[in-house]
């Protein structure tokens, strides 16, 4: 369990904020407004009404203690900017600042962020390589060149083992998992046979996936 500050309870912040409670952190929300802290308040380990500009508002919710402090502000950049950089001065271990832009993230980085997100950004690429390529599932990008997908196996794979198809010598992709309905099974063995119901959660390079999935 991990120690989390989130401060700004709009759309994503509220979102996030849950995320982390329901995945069993300890969570901490901050904003401004007393509506929206009541909107969250049932939802996480405890909230606070408080303008995080003001250091002294910091000090007193103690930012050195979490492990994570998430600054979710998105409609008033100046305001981001400077709680990450009252943040970084009074101690925070791990700051993580939400930007809409490059040029916000790059004053963000500056000012000390720990790390930069772009939600909507994120999405939108998600979204657009999703739907470039044939029943592909979900995708996570973990570098610009590879990445981890869930796909559905081609149809000349099916009732043949991955060791028959040749999955990682002609494709050049590994099979982390084979997803069907609830049901998981992490790094499957050569002799597993495909069948029409089930995902297959794969790794490997964008291109050489694009070069099959668009055939599936």
């Amino acid at each position: 369990m991990k120690t989390v500050l989130v401060i700004g309870m709009g759309r994503f912040g509220r979102h996030i904020a849950t995320k982390f409670a329901a995945l069993g952190n300890d969570v901490m929300a901050v904003d401004r407004s007393e509506d929206r802290i009541e909107e969250v308040l049932s939802k996480v380990t405890s909230a606070q009404i408080g303008d995080c500009t003001k250091e002294s508002v910091l000090r007193s919710i103690g930012v050195n203690n979490f492990d994570i402090c998430v600054v979710a502000i998105g409609s008033d950049f100046q305001s981001s900017l400077e709680i990450t950089l009252l943040l970084k001065e009074l101690g925070a271990r791990h700051v993580i600042a939400k930007a809409g832009r490059d040029i916000q993230a790059k004053f963000l980085l500056r000012s000390g962020a720990d790390e930069v997100i772009y939600p909507e950004k994120q999405m939108a690429e998600k979204v657009a390589v999703r739907y470039s390529a044939h029943n592909v599932f979900d995708y996570i990008e973990l570098t610009p060149d590879y990445s981890v997908f869930e796909i559905t196996p081609m149809e000349p794979w099916l009732n043949k083992s991955i060791e028959q198809v040749g999955v990682r010598t002609k494709y050049h992709i590994s099979i982390l998992a084979i997803k069907e309905g609830e049901n998981i099974i992490p790094l499957p063995k050569a002799d597993h046979v495909f069948t029409k119901s089930e995902h297959l959660i794969v790794f490997g390079k964008k291109e050489d996936v694009f070069k099959f999935t668009k055939h599936i």
